[in-house]
């Protein structure tokens, strides 16, 4: 059977998308099957098995081999192989048995012809080269890390990056975290070796373990590609990437952490082509999304949003911000960094070493006549004064602030030292909120404990105090949809406070937080946990997710 047909019968591979990749190969080159992984249309983890039944090769079992009696063989012929993921497990006379990832690698098939040497190969998976380059290169214990610090380190640093196993390791590691529906990959020192972990959906998993002898050409190609200093080691900076990968617009924004023992390097993804700022995919309940929409057609005021990093914040300003955005109206936001860019809304980046921060450029951003302002996040008195100011003279402002409830922001402010008639006059509303995962729907069933959590979380009351007919506790079983985690995709879990007379007329005291809180409850308004097990009730995330991020 011809390659193509095998893609096509086996793989599912269709006849336009191996029309598009066959026409990329003949203009540009690389292997038939690595560009329908670069467009999506194979994943990594099948190039194993196409191998192996195209070749009629097995595939490698690890544990069938005795991995602590691996051949010893001179350094440079060891070198050459696993640079090319070629691993030699037996070596007796002229008949050697390889692992390797990819066996038509016409530079080692040559050289075997030239030495003479049989070879029996095992189709070895991601997961299996890594763990037998790090073998092989503690077992060997390679000169070459040593020997870049002799010489012109700078300039071997920047050979090292730039050689193909190199760009080949992290462009299949940035397509993988990609393929993961990945918000962030970490590279970072772990027990003696460096691992790379992706966030999925908030959650940290590990992905790769990397090998000792690809570690300083990794980070270094990161920081080239970044335009960071290669030879800075000891100060934290930061860079950008822009690329395509498969078909999308991605931006990286990359930072780099001097730590003990190495760097760390975290990489952003921010997806261009994909991102929809919606109320719907938010995920707010349908009560609190009312009184959202009716709190951002008002004219002037304040509308906080509160919550730690990574709860999503910034995404919800900007679907709040997209609902407005028309051409009867002018939105400024003032951002550090700007993540996406908005259609018909002007966007500043904050720069605080010219001394443009928040304070500086809400004052300069005023005298642009908006109707709307975004302001990333108020840090600090000044800031905080002047948003509240510009509400009071007819503008509609959006912000953030970091506290762990609603009503917390009020405190959080007095803080900072905002005047409370300040406060009372502005703020229209607060919405505190956490991210939860939403159960892959692949794979969803009934929880096998839902009576036992009906009882502990009293969830039989909270469904009759929100009119709720029925409790559907569910969790998924884990599928290749959601990468056996039982969890695809995320949304919104709030609690919302409105800033009425009553709340305005209560003394912002140390017993603030409880009476807003009574407050609140009178009006049969959730809290973060609440609405979470709101949520659980309604089968669209777990309990135990729900007290993760909000218990």
């Amino acid at each position: 059977m011809r390659f193509e047909e095998l893609l096509i019968e086996e793989f599912g591979v269709s006849t336009y998308d191996l029309e598009k990749a066959t026409s990329y190969q003949s203009k540009y080159g690389g292997q038939l099957e690595n560009i329908l992984v670069n467009i999506g249309r194979l994943s990594d983890d099948q190039l194993p098995n196409i191998y192996s039944k195209y070749l009629k090769l097995p595939i490698l079992n690890l544990s069938d081999w005795q991995l602590d009696a691996l051949p010893k063989i001179e350094s440079d012929k060891l070198k050459f192989l696993t640079e090319r993921a070629w691993f030699p497990l037996v070596c007796e006379g002229e008949c050697w048995t390889f692992a390797c990832k990819y066996p038509l690698d016409i530079t080692v098939n040559d050289w075997l012809n030239r030495q003479q040497i049989m070879a029996e190969i095992y189709i070895a998976s991601d997961a299996d080269t890594q763990q037998l380059q790090l073998l092989f290169e503690k077992m060997n214990d390679v000169e070459e890390s040593e020997e870049l610090y002799n010489g012109d380190e700078e300039e071997k640093l920047r050979e090292l990056a730039t050689e193909a196993p190199t760009i080949n390791f992290l462009n299949s590691l940035i397509s993988k975290a990609l393929r993961q529906g990945a918000s962030d990959l970490h590279i970072e020192p772990f027990e003696g070796r460096y691992r790379a972990r992706f966030r999925v959906d908030g959650v940290l998993h590990e992905a790769e373990t990397i090998a000792p002898r690809m570690q300083l050409p990794i980070v270094t190609r990161l920081k080239i590609l970044s335009g960071m200093d290669i030879a800075e080691k000891r100060r934290p900076q930061d860079g950008k990437i822009e690329m395509r990968v498969s078909n999308q617009e991605i931006d990286i924004r990359v930072s780099a952490l001097p730590l003990n023992d190495g760097e760390s390097m975290v990489l952003r993804f921010l997806r261009k082509d994909n991102v929809r700022y919606d109320m719907s995919v938010l995920g707010l309940s349908q009560d609190i999304e009312s009184l959202i929409k009716q709190d951002i057609k008002t004219t002037s005021g304040v509308v906080l949003l509160t919550g730690p990093t990574g709860s999503g914040k910034t995404t919800t300003l900007y679907t709040f911000l997209n609902a407005l955005n028309n051409k009867d109206v002018k939105i400024i936001t003032l951002e550090d960094p700007v993540e996406y860019q908005l259609p018909g809304i002007n966007q500043v980046q904050v720069n605080s070493g010219i001394g443009f921060d928040f304070a500086a450029g809400l004052r300069s951003i005023v005298r642009q006549d908006p109707d709307i302002i975004m302001l990333g996040e108020i840090r600090d008195k000044e800031t905080a004064q002047i948003a509240l100011q510009s509400a009071l003279t007819g503008h509609l402002v959006f912000s953030t602030v970091h506290t762990n409830d609603a009503a917390s922001a009020y405190t959080r402010l007095l803080d900072l030292g905002v005047e409370e008639f300040l406060l009372n006059a502005a703020l229209v509303s607060i919405v505190a909120q956490r991210l939860a995962r939403k159960i892959c729907p692949e794979c969803k069933v009934a929880h096998p404990e839902a009576e036992y959590l009906e009882n502990k979380y009293k969830l039989v009351e909270l469904a009759k105090r929100f009119h709720l007919s029925r409790i559907d506790l569910s969790l998924g079983q884990g599928c290749e949809a959601c990468a056996h985690t039982g969890y695809k995709g995320r949304m919104a879990i709030t609690e919302y406070l409105r800033c009425d007379d009553q709340i305005k007329s209560m003394p912002k005291d140390g017993n603030f937080l409880t009476k807003a809180k009574e407050h609140n409850n009178d009006l049969n308004r959730r809290t973060l946990l609440e609405d979470g097990l709101y949520k659980a009730v309604l089968g669209l995330t777990t309990i135990d997710e729900v007290i993760r991020v909000a218990g």
